[in-house]
């Protein structure tokens, strides 16, 4: 017996993605839905490769595009949650909002291939949240945004001779 398509749940994830830019020295990533541990795991392996694609001793800004993201269950909720500042950690980058965090105190920051990171917008859809980031956290080139426009408009502005 054939089920029809429409009685077919499908699990959609509108963008699972990271690219690099190296004329913008800007790397964008985004991932929205609902998402399972697996979608985070590709997100995840496609934002590492695109990392790999700038050259030692460059410099960068990140567009960190989560309009949309719901995870599935809490598992992959806590897989996710700790990739982006662990991840720019690594590139001489802490993300402002970490200081909600206790555990997060001991954070070592490095720079792998002596790449750094110099700015980041990001960008969700709860907006009391995000509005509380940016009253809290933001700073010159650090950014928290609920309108994915004008997170993509600020992050291409900003300079990288911080």
């Amino acid at each position: 017996m054939n089920i029809p398509k429409t009685y077919i749940k499908v699990n959609k994830v509108d963008n699972l993605s990271s690219k690099w830019y190296n004329s913008k020295k800007l790397l964008v990533t985004r991932i929205s839905g609902t998402v399972t541990l697996s979608d985070v795991i590709k997100w995840e392996e496609s934002l590492y490769k695109a990392l790999q694609e700038i050259q030692d001793n460059d410099k960068f800004k990140i567009y960190v595009n989560l309009f949309g993201f719901k995870a599935q269950d809490v598992e992959t909720h806590k897989k996710f949650r700790n990739i982006i500042p662990i991840t720019l950690s690594k590139y001489g980058w802490r993300v402002g909002y970490l200081d909600l965090f206790e555990e997060a105190n001991d954070l070592k920051l490095s720079c792998t291939r002596g790449i750094r990171c110099l700015g980041a917008a990001h960008v969700h859809q709860d907006k009391s949240k995000i509005n509380k980031y940016q009253f809290f956290f933001g700073i010159d080139n650090e950014a928290y945004f609920h309108n994915p426009s004008k997170a993509s408009k600020w992050i291409n502005e900003l300079s990288l001779k911080l």
